[in-house]
């Protein structure tokens, strides 16, 4: 009987359960916590890569942007960062910049020269912070570290719609020689045009309309053709004639290459024609004959600016290339003294207006006494042309034409062709790039 009962008991196994539900339950909950706590350190994680992004868009937007600060990108981007103080901090995120972050790079694979105060193409951020774990506690992870690396190249992102109108000095000095021109030979015009035909090739047919007008102006519009094609010289009006002279060689256009993958020039372009030449055009010739003032031009590229068809939301763009020392003895009478501040106050009315104007001072003389002769008070050639510039930063000059040459502070790039390289980049948006790209 004994025996019977106690086999009765062995055999009864109600209760057992409860145990291996408790022990199951522990583990459902702490698996639950611990995808809870990698949940959490995932969102932190994204946090960081999305601010490490703009960081390191907005850093390589100042690559090579300041002679006087090569580094300037590097601040940038930790200014960007999510770093505590900075403009994407979080107040639940204690995130820091890792070692040796940011850095600038000079990538070979992208085509981007590194020429410039930065000797880069490219800026790295890498930020990191520290997770607290909460249910993962139990497993004896009390943190987690995670991270976030993003690289960006200063060129190369989805462009912006541009109104880009070019203003060229065709004046008689603009024929002599440039010794310091990558281009073995060629004259300021011929250097001039080389760094024309570098923009047409960096920025994008399918948004950016390009234009070019020149100064002195012509005498009619159907000499503008004969600038381009023409068998002799176009015929140039004084800057007072009337009517006002022609400075439009060639209207806005996007056929300067057949797509945004065209890797050259279509020759059918009238833009191309003009800034290359063809066996049946000379191309844009230094015609000169009534000295140079340039007021007028500026004026006239801004309202073909703000007439610009088809681009209504595109960002308008003045390039203005001149030696800047206007005393033109044809200029208009109303503006026949001071020509030099008349061409200041045109390119102010047109950043006033929202154009970005850039101005690349081309062998400009840095003495006030030598130079811009119609002003008073006295102004330098150099000063004028910096002073047209929106700002700072889209002032370029070649540093030549005086003995102590006329430097821009925050563009170090002194070479023609190479500024006209540097203004297409600024024009042209920062991309970000895998982190992996050599």
């Amino acid at each position: 009987m004994r025996r019977s009962i106690y086999l009765g008991l062995c055999d009864d196994r109600r209760g057992v359960t409860a145990p291996m539900i408790a022990v199951a339950l522990v583990v459902i909950v702490g698996i639950m916590g611990f995808v809870t706590d990698l949940g959490h350190a995932f969102v932190v994680q994204r946090s960081l890569q999305a601010s490490a992004d703009a960081a390191a868009l907005a850093g390589a937007k100042d690559i090579n942007c300041c002679s006087s600060a090569p580094t300037q990108a590097l601040t940038t981007a930790t200014k960007y960062s999510a770093v505590a103080g900075q403009l994407n901090a979080q107040s639940n995120i204690t995130a820091t910049m890792a070692g040796g972050y940011p850095k600038l790079l000079c990538l070979t694979s992208t085509g981007i020269s590194c020429t410039g105060s930065s000797a880069a193409n490219a800026i790295q951020v890498r930020q990191q912070a520290t997770v607290p774990m909460l249910f993962a506690q139990v497993l004896g992870i009390k943190t987690m570290t995670v991270s976030a690396t993003s690289t960006a190249g200063l060129a190369g992102g989805i462009p912006q719609p541009l109104n880009v109108m070019i203003v060229l000095d065709t004046t008689g000095s603009m024929d002599q020689r440039d010794s310091s021109c990558s281009i073995k030979g060629a004259t300021k015009e011929a250097c001039a045009l080389a760094g024309i035909r570098v923009l047409l090739n960096a920025l994008s047919p399918t948004a950016d309309q390009i234009g070019l007008m020149v100064f002195p102006g012509l005498t009619n519009s159907s000499q503008a053709a004969a600038d381009i094609c023409g068998s002799g010289s176009p015929k140039v009006a004084p800057y007072n004639a009337s009517p006002a002279p022609v400075y439009q060689i060639v209207g806005f256009n996007s056929n300067y290459r057949t797509s945004n993958g065209a890797t050259t020039l279509n020759s059918a372009s009238p833009l191309v024609q003009a800034a290359q030449g063809s066996s049946s055009c000379q191309g844009i010739q230094a015609t000169g004959g009534v000295g140079t003032y340039y007021a007028d031009a500026i004026n006239a590229a801004q309202t073909a600016l703000l007439n610009a068809n088809g681009q209504a939301n595109a960002q308008n763009v003045i390039i203005f290339l001149s030696d800047g020392d206007a005393d033109a003895s044809t200029a208009p009478t109303s503006k026949a003294r001071n020509q030099c501040h008349e061409g200041i106050a045109a390119a102010h009315a047109a950043t006033a207006a929202g154009t970005w104007v850039y101005s690349i001072a081309y062998a400009a003389d840095t003495s006030s006494s030598t130079s811009c002769s119609t002003d008073s008070p006295r102004i330098s050639a150099c000063a004028t042309m910096q002073q047209i510039a929106s700002d700072s930063t889209k002032f370029f000059s070649d540093t030549q034409g005086s003995s102590n040459g006329c430097a821009s502070g925050a563009q170090s790039v002194a070479e023609l062709v190479s500024v006209f390289k540097s203004i297409s980049y600024s024009l042209v948006p920062p991309r970000l790039l895998l982190n992996t790209t050599t």
